[in-house]
């Protein structure tokens, strides 16, 4: 792809959350699906087969996703009043698209997320990654009759060529940014996009998959980090929660979410929100500082 520059420029000097909080919490969760014939690169076996031969074990793992995962876990926000950042493949909008329409419905942030979960970027020509785009955003338009502005990819992965794209086709925020820890501003010669530093810390995939720690475990770990970062100097940052529907949206494991969402609503000072919320907030900074 055709290399892109971009200027970086800060929302604020001293950006605060709403009412001077500095802590917002942000709870996304994955709503994916992967191509036909293609499935998830995890699966509970630990061994997933190899040399192109399809693995009904990790297919029927990730289909768990968006059949049972995902709405047990919107089901858990829910009760404790927190809106999810739902982060959707394209097929997810067309294979569900009433189920998507009544969580747009209910207040939930309907985030792009790729054609398919194994539609990475890096892997894809300048205008398969177009269409990507293009036909995901156009499938959750007709599923929630909304068109979504904030975008998250797979793998959280991305480039200045992708952010371009995304700033040409309306978006006004994506999360494909891991170098910060509050939003910037990007500048192309044409557009401009807001990236929302993603946080790395609270992953169920990694934290369960690659470091075979329990659900306890994930709790303790953003208990623990909070109560440090609040001890600390103050700081304006995101704690990002991230559970997968066919992870920890399984019942052994979803009720660490749940103890999450109990921690932040026992918790005044925390701004518990959605992505596309934080970036309109910082759309009125920059306004008020303009």
């Amino acid at each position: 792809m055709e290399e892109i520059q971009y200027e970086k420029h800060s929302v604020a000097q001293d950006l605060c959350w709403p009412d001077n909080r500095r802590i917002a919490v942000v709870f996304n969760l994955a709503y994916e699906m992967w191509s036909p014939g293609v499935t998830s690169g995890v699966g509970p076996m630990g061994n997933v087969l190899t040399d192109g031969l399809f693995d009904p074990n990790a297919d029927s793992y990730g289909r768990y996703n968006a059949t049972h995962g995902i709405p047990r876990l919107v089901s858990i926000l829910e009760r404790h009043g927190i809106p999810a950042t739902l982060m959707t493949s394209g097929l997810v909008a067309e294979a569900y698209p009433d189920q998507l329409r009544a969580y747009a419905e209910q207040g939930h942030d309907i985030v792009g997320h790729g054609l398919a979960q194994n539609l990475v970027f890096p892997t894809l020509s300048a205008d398969d990654a177009r269409h990507s785009i293009t036909r995901s955003t156009a499938l959750i338009e007709t599923a929630t009759g909304q068109r979504p502005t904030g975008w998250i990819s797979p793998r959280v992965t991305s480039s200045p060529q992708i952010q371009a794209m995304l700033s040409a086709q309306g978006y006004t925020w994506h999360g494909d940014a891991l170098d910060g820890d509050q939003p910037y501003v990007q500048r192309f010669d044409k557009g401009e996009i807001l990236a929302i530093p993603m946080s790395v810390e609270f992953n169920d995939l990694p934290h369960a998959m690659r470091f075979g720690r329990t659900p306890g475990q994930f709790v303790d770990l953003f208990r623990e980090a909070l109560v440090g970062v609040q001890a600390q100097p103050a700081e304006t940052v995101i704690f990002d929660v991230f559970a997968h529907g066919h992870c920890y949206g399984r019942p052994a494991a979803a009720w660490a979410i749940e103890d999450i969402a109990k921690i932040c609503r026992q918790d005044g000072s925390l701004w518990v929100t959605t992505r596309t919320e934080i970036a309109a907030h910082c759309a009125r900074v920059r306004g008020l500082a303009s």
